[in-house]
């Protein structure tokens, strides 16, 4: 208890980003204390611990805060790394941990796609469709799930930091589909991306901590409209 009595997170309810380490903290059995912030009314704790760019996720490890929600799941796999206690957030074989980490910077470095394919109209927005349509069939074509069998997740039998790095893909980007009025991840396209939405929206940890999908397409609604950050009265 004495590693994980002073971790803390600041994060958000809407974020993709502040799930992914929700999870990754729960799958590891790290106790932590919670904070969602305001992103409209930035807290003196949020300024403290990320006074450069002043955005959430913020993880905090003894007074220590780190950035960026992949890196922070990185550095929670290395620190709680006793595997006979602690859940595998990353596979400890070394070339499989190169393969997670590639498809982990994969959807990384398209992450722009999809915001550009939410707040751009006109032709670039068309031009992120396009891109994003590219993306979801490499992944349908060359990543290790499947409909069905050994690989339900990109984990394999159960999800890892791979898995939380397409959260966004598994719920939010529905959210922002129905918004946009523009329907991408077509489950006649695309059934093995599609039925893995499905699985792993369904994985206890993840349920747990997934926002509230018409809530969440009212947030869409109103950064759309409305350019908000956050909705008015934050959650």
């Amino acid at each position: 208890m004495g590693e994980e009595s002073s971790v803390k997170l600041i994060g958000a309810w809407f974020s993709p980003f502040s799930c992914r380490v929700k999870c990754g903290l729960d799958l590891k059995g790290i106790e932590y204390e919670y904070i969602d912030e305001d992103l409209m009314n930035k807290s003196e704790s949020l300024l403290k611990y990320n006074p450069i760019y002043k955005k959430i996720p913020v993880f905090i490890h003894r007074e220590k805060p780190m950035l960026e929600s992949m890196v922070i799941l990185e550095y929670i796999e290395e620190m709680w790394s006793d595997n006979d206690k602690y859940y595998r957030l990353l596979p400890k074989d070394l070339h499989e941990k190169s393969i997670a980490r590639f498809w982990i910077k994969f959807i990384e470095e398209k992450s722009i796609s999809f915001q550009t394919f939410f707040k751009a109209s006109g032709d670039a927005h068309e031009k992120a469709k396009g891109e994003i349509l590219e993306i979801l069939k490499t992944i349908e074509e060359h990543s290790p799930i499947g409909e069905t069998g050994d690989k339900l997740f990109f984990g394999g039998d159960k999800i890892n930091a791979v898995d939380l790095a397409y959260a966004s893909m598994a719920h939010w980007f529905g959210a922002m589909e129905q918004v946009a009025g523009v329907k991408l991840l077509d489950a006649d396209k695309f059934p093995k991306l599609h039925a893995w939405t499905g699985r792993f929206k369904q994985v206890p940890v993840v349920k747990n901590h997934l926002p509230d999908y018409d809530e969440l397409v009212i947030f869409f609604k109103n950064v759309k409209e409305h350019g908000y950050l956050t909705p008015p009265a934050s959650k």
